[in-house]
């Protein structure tokens, strides 16, 4: 598809033969993309006046508004009706990235077992594939389900959307979106960028956008419309430059391209990875609180004071110090980069040498992003403390916890903060350690599928997620994604049709379709338990299952007809049997309770851009770690090749991570083997007895990545227990 001033018109002929005219009861988004892909004569331009989608808002938009924030309470927020525009960075990051050269596989039909949609009424597909080529040529493909259509128009119809259904259809739950997109561009004849060596680069893009309007190149940039590269017209031998975007379609980005006043120039298709890529490396966004930093005097603030001086430093001292400007950048520059950088907590804490460090923890692992030696640790303390609500700047000797909320990047983001104090070698020094967790509810995993679970693994899962009653079990150390894997799992079984409770503690995120219950000194998890029962619940969700009251009443609740969901903190499936037993809680119960039980955790995938295979194996490591040494030569292995200049993972070697998972499924004998424990349960033969029965262990699961060359060796040591 070319959208440019002055085209040659044999050449738009030839690229668009499908879209020179509107198809009989077309929609109106689509009669405006096909009139202005239709070839114009030579000495013709295109008008400004473009046709525009009834839904499409203006560009320059101002960003969406939240809800009233200025009486807050440290309660997290629904944002279910304030849906913010997400962050750029998190369209790379995501498990289910597309890859950028090609559109996202085809999508299986859904499990005939998913039946929350199934009760909408049934839709004309007839008359949607003629009223919407798009449809029916992803409907032809196989690209997405009957079942999804169905879900799209529902949608359309219940939120009264104009966009065209295929539109609608991007944006829902598991629908391959860069596969939309990609066949949407077909059909308007949008021609596809050829990535190669070289391309796309960051530099020319740069180089073109700074000759725009500043206006404009926002615009650009909102719209997610780059400069790819200079091309020349076949028939001609002029210039053009060529754009990329992953939805050419759009009329408003049409009517910006015109505004651009240039001689030449065409639009093509790439994928959202692609583009959202290029946009990050050629255009970093600003963080002014970190400029503001960098343009400041080297100036002392508050490591003068005398060091003979025997009392502390005082509150005036300190007061004077908080109200220095470069305090309150470096605190918000840290609240916005760790959002930027995907961090899931913020450490800080005063080092010996009266120095602030400050530590990411991104992807599982701490990363030092900035050490501070012109502040007094106390100054930027107060700081934090000033801005968290239900924090007591002036309280030094206990723990406390607070709230912080903020609007960064068009998105509300909450903080939840902890403060410890801690010792110090520098005596003189009052030293707190603060520990800062990111809540972003961009991040929350509404697809099981995007855990990257293992196809056994989802399959016995969403299995047992769909029974009536029974209970679900996952298990892990802290830290290990079972609350992420739980809000995937009632986002699988929401519906309004059903009761879903919660008892959490603390409610970190809010779900649409969901009760959840806020603990407090008044409401305890016990008393919260036995209030849900005359709550007529259908799925309830127990945050963790910590003693033998717990434990006995969410067992209780799966044994009278509820489908319960919980935790338990163990190392892997069996043991989670054992500690129920350990607790005191009948084996019968136990046995004819519970439907699934899994253990689960997270490795870090290697960076695509820059691991590297590995030139020597160490056979005894591999053989010990359960590798069949005769397939190394069918497979490759590969390691993190920890490229400093890698603009993916930042020299990291890894850049995201998966769920690696063993689900023990509770079979007939499984049961009856419980049932049959006398003394103590046996987690040696309930292990093997599941392995039989097709379970993956950890080690099992952590191996297939390796082999697929989705982790490393030296992470699979890391992650997963061995007998070494």
């Amino acid at each position: 598809g070319v959208a440019s001033s002055d085209h040659d018109a044999e050449t738009a002929q030839q690229n668009r033969p499908a879209v020179s005219r509107p198809a009989p009861g077309a929609t109106p988004d689509e009669e405006a993309v096909a009139a202005r892909a239709a070839p114009l004569p030579a000495d013709e331009v295109v008008l400004e006046e473009t046709p525009t989608l009834p839904s499409a808002p203006p560009v320059d938009d101002a960003p969406p508004k939240g809800p009233d924030v200025s009486s807050f309470d440290g309660s997290p927020i629904d944002l279910s009706e304030h849906t913010p525009v997400p962050d750029v960075a998190d369209w790379t990051k995501g498990e289910d990235a597309p890859p950028e050269d090609a559109p996202e596989p085809v999508a299986a039909e859904a499990p005939e077992d998913d039946s929350r949609y199934d009760r909408l009424p049934d839709v004309d597909l007839e008359k949607i594939k003629a009223k919407d080529r798009v449809v029916a040529m992803l409907l032809r493909k196989g690209i997405v389900s009957t079942r999804q259509i169905k879900r799209a128009q529902w949608k359309q119809d219940e939120e009264n959307l104009k966009d065209p259904l295929w539109r609608v259809l991007s944006t829902v739950e598991g629908v391959p979106r860069s596969a939309i997109f990609a066949e949407a561009a077909s059909v308007y004849a949008f021609k596809t960028a050829e990535m190669g060596e070289g391309k796309p680069d960051p530099e020319f893009a740069r180089s073109v956008m700074d000759t725009f309007e500043e206006a404009l190149r926002d615009t650009l940039l909102k719209l997610r419309v780059v400069p790819f590269e200079v091309d020349l017209d076949q028939q001609t031998g002029a210039i053009k430059v060529v754009f990329i975007t992953h939805d050419p379609t759009r009329p408003e980005v049409h009517r910006t391209m015109q505004k651009l006043k240039l001689e030449r120039f065409e639009l093509r298709y790439a994928p959202e990875s692609v583009v959202t890529g290029l946009i990050l490396e050629a255009f970093p966004r600003r963080n002014e609180f970190l400029e503001r930093i960098a343009e400041d005097d080297a100036f002392d603030l508050g490591m003068s004071y005398q060091e003979k001086q025997s009392e502390l430093v005082d509150e005036d001292a300190l007061e004077a110090e908080i109200s220095r400007s470069k305090l309150i950048n470096l605190f918000e520059a840290t609240l916005i980069e760790a959002v930027r950088q995907g961090a899931s907590d913020v450490h800080i804490w005063p080092n010996a040498k009266k120095q602030v460090e400050i530590h990411f923890r991104v992807d599982g692992r701490l990363q030092r992003w900035h050490l501070e030696d012109k502040i007094h640790p106390e100054a930027l303390t107060a700081v934090i403390k000033d801005n968290a609500m239900n924090v007591d700047r002036f309280e030094r000797d206990s723990a406390q916890d607070g709230f912080i909320q903020r609007w960064i990047d068009e998105a509300l983001i909450r903080f939840r903060v902890s403060v410890l104090p801690i010792a110090n070698a520098a005596t003189d020094v009052r030293s707190e350690s603060i520990v800062i967790r990111v809540l972003d509810d961009r991040k929350v995993i509404k697809d099981l599928r995007k855990l990257g679970l293992h196809e056994l693994s989802y399959q016995r899962f969403s299995k047992a997620i769909r029974q009536p009653h029974g209970m679900v079990i996952l298990t892990g150390p802290t830290g290990s994604g079972k609350t992420t894997t739980l809000y995937a799992s009632l986002h699988e079984v929401v519906s309004p049709e059903v009761n879903v409770l919660t008892v959490e503690d603390p409610v970190e995120y809010i779900l649409p379709g969901v009760r959840q219950i806020k603990l407090s000194h008044k409401l305890g998890l016990e008393g919260a338990l036995r209030s849900i029962l005359r709550h007529d619940p259908d799925i309830v969700m127990v945050g963790e299952m910590r003693d033998r009251e717990t434990a006995e009443l969410a067992i209780k609740l799966a044994n009278t007809g509820h489908l319960t969901f919980s935790t338990l903190h163990t190392n892997d499936a069996p043991s989670a049997v054992s500690r129920l037993y350990k607790m005191g809680v009948e084996p019968f119960l136990i046995a004819y309770a519970i439907n699934l039980v899994v253990a689960q955790r997270l490795i870090r995938k290697l960076c695509t851009a820059c691991k590297k295979p590995v030139k020597q194996y160490d056979d005894v490591l591999l053989e010990q770690l359960g590798f069949d040494l005769t397939e190394l030569g069918k497979i490759t292995i590969y390691e993190e090749g920890k490229k400093p200049k890698c603009a993916t993972c930042k020299g990291q070697g890894y850049k995201g991570r998966r769920a690696i998972t063993e689900t023990m499924l509770f079979s007939p004998e499984i049961r009856r083997h419980i049932v049959l424990t006398k003394e103590m349960i046996n987690e040696d033969e309930l292990r093997e007895v599941a392995v039989g029965q097709g379970m993956m262990t950890l080690q099992d699961s952590a191996r297939e990545l390796v082999k697929e060359g989705d982790t490393s060796v030296q992470e699979m040591l890391r992650v997963v227990f061995t007998d070494m």
